[in-house]
């Protein structure tokens, strides 16, 4: 029975979980974040253990940056031309190969240039997971269940990012007691063996992609995707607020900076750090899910990202371990409704035969702005540290904090460019038909 026939309570908060198909990439999805995540916090740690220095940081960005920008246009068509589980399934297998690759370099002490290498292979993995993940995730729950779906799948995505910088610090923190040489290449081999589950999971899925008319991968086509977004100014305005909040607001590649340089609290505390905005973000979710539809979404849009930027600066000035970590708890929190709204919006709104590519759209403007904002970051923290005599705590805060300003101003730019997202209305009010506003 496919998910369309099952005709399942959409006033059921659970109903999505009665759905064989969804509990499998749910699960799958909660398995590879979780070791992706503490492949994350290892590949800090390790960087800046190697280099001491905060540029070094804001490369990491830069190079999964680079991978993103030069494949997501083909990676969107081939989502919407191809197989879309057998493009998730072979994007995992990239992974795999990927995170064993850290885990060699590590174990060996290879050079720095090579982690950067498997980032940016990595990343390639992800930029086609995205687009094909994002619009499969349509045929695995009715249309009326879609909106419960995505916070579902957010609020997974978050738990697992809750539990993975924070095993992953504490295992860190343990390994290098017992392996002082190459602690981070156990956590990459980890991270292997998540996403060769993963891989296992999603492949029992029964659900499939048909595609119903392919299309020649023509420039034509492969820009279908922006065309759409630039035609559809409620996804272009949201997209947008997002992109600049992310690029200007994101603290996280700082994150092994204020820990070891202003908090003081050693890799142990890098991974809670770490943990604090996926479990604002998970606690959100939760909210959310057992909440009817948000009846003014474009409202709680706009001021969400407002807290995100104040929690910012708060951030940026606190000196105390706690208020840090509530700072950044508040800064999840609101992001996951900046979630759930844009990828609702997006995928409701998009033909099915379009999704690949305007999912492929999506993730290069949302996915760039995280890594084009670690890089930013850095070199911010560089220019205003090191480079003019301050100390690299001292640059770091200066970047977080005129970050967090920064987003703030841009809200009220985008809700003046695009008034009609603060005057949408409820999240699920696509269901039927075009968008209502109130």
């Amino acid at each position: 029975m496919n998910a369309a026939a099952a005709k399942p309570d959409p006033l059921d908060h659970y109903a999505v979980f009665r759905l064989r198909d969804f509990r499998l990439y749910l699960s799958g999805r909660l398995i590879a974040v979780l070791g992706q995540q503490m492949l994350t916090v290892a590949v800090f740690w390790e960087l800046y253990e190697r280099t001491g220095s905060a540029l070094a940081l804001g490369f990491v960005g830069l190079a999964e940056m680079i991978a993103m920008v030069l494949l997501t246009l083909p990676a969107g068509h081939l989502a919407d031309n191809h197989n879309r589980k057998h493009i998730i399934l072979a994007a995992l297998a990239v992974s795999v190969t990927a995170s064993l690759g850290l885990a060699l370099i590590s174990w060996f002490h290879g050079p720095v240039f090579w982690i950067y290498v498997c980032l940016t292979v990595a990343a390639a993995s992800r930029t086609f997971l995205w687009p094909a993940s994002s619009a499969f995730l349509t045929s695995l729950v009715p249309r009326e269940l879609f909106a419960r779906a995505v916070t579902w799948n957010s609020g997974t995505f978050q738990l697992a990012s809750v539990a993975g910088p924070a095993v992953g610090g504490a295992a860190l923190a343990v390994l290098k007691k017992y392996s002082p040489h190459h602690p981070a290449a156990f956590i990459y081999a980890f991270a292997m063996l998540t996403a060769l589950a993963c891989f296992i999971t999603v492949s029992c899925v029964r659900a499939t992609h048909v595609v119903t008319r392919r299309e020649p991968m023509t420039l034509p086509n492969l820009l279908t995707g922006f065309k759409f977004v630039f035609s559809t100014r409620l996804i272009l305005g949201v997209i947008t607020l997002d992109m600049f909040a992310v690029l200007l607001g994101g603290a996280t590649a700082l994150l092994p900076v204020f820990a070891k340089e202003i908090l003081r609290v050693g890799p142990g505390g890098l991974g809670l750090l770490q943990s604090a905005l996926p479990l604002g973000a998970f606690a959100c979710a939760l909210f959310l899910a057992h909440r009817p539809p948000m009846e003014k979404a474009g409202r709680a849009l706009l001021w969400s990202v407002v807290a995100f930027g104040l929690a910012t600066i708060g951030f940026g000035i606190s000196r105390w371990f706690w208020v840090s970590f509530a700072m950044l708890f508040i800064c999840g929190a609101v992001d996951n409704v900046s979630v759930v709204v844009r990828h609702t919006l997006v995928q409701l709104l998009t033909p099915d035969e379009k999704r690949g590519r305007v999912s492929s759209v999506n993730a290069l403007f949302i996915g760039t702005s995280n890594e084009l904002g670690g890089f930013e970051s850095g070199t911010v923290a560089h220019l205003c540290g090191p480079a003019i005599g301050n100390t690299i705590a001292m640059g770091a805060i200066i970047s977080v904090v005129t970050g967090g300003i920064g987003t703030i101003l841009v809200v009220g730019v985008v809700a003046w460019l695009w008034p009609e997202i603060r005057k949408y209305g409820r999240l699920d009010s696509n269901a039927d038909g075009p968008a209502k506003t109130s």
